[in-house]
């Protein structure tokens, strides 16, 4: 599984957006425990701060093979130069049928000097 909540997300018109659209499924709206920021023309996540960011959870039937293109894509792989803007890790995300754990990529520079997106839906604020 995997959690999105910025601009891989169903719904939002961008390349990478329909690139994943036609090689995952969509299982449903999800929320996870955080707070979202305006990056620049995308959001971050950071988890463990007051807030809940909506997003949607997709099944990967190439796990593997997807998650090496995002993982290229948001450039956190290991050769990818550092600091990386992202890191992809397990989150628990919560579902009208309960919790599940989840692939996320969360922003992992500082937000300082960042809009905070408010209503946690970064679809809702475009």
């Amino acid at each position: 599984m995997l959690f999105v909540y910025g601009t891989l997300r169903p719904g939002f018109d961008g390349p990478m957006a329909h690139w994943l659209a036609d090689r995952a499924e969509w299982v449903g709206a999800g929320w996870i425990g955080g707070r979202l920021y305006q990056v620049a023309d995308y959001p971050g996540f950071v988890p463990g701060e007051a807030g809940r960011v909506r997003g949607d959870l997709l099944a990967l039937p190439d796990a593997e093979g997807l998650l090496a293109r995002l993982d290229a894509y948001e450039e956190c792989r290991p050769d990818d130069p550092q600091p990386h803007e992202y890191r992809r890790e397990r989150r628990v995300v919560e579902t009208a049928n309960g919790p599940v754990e989840a692939w996320v990529y969360l922003y992992a520079l500082s937000v300082t000097g960042h809009r905070v997106i408010a209503s946690g839906d970064y679809l809702a604020e475009r």
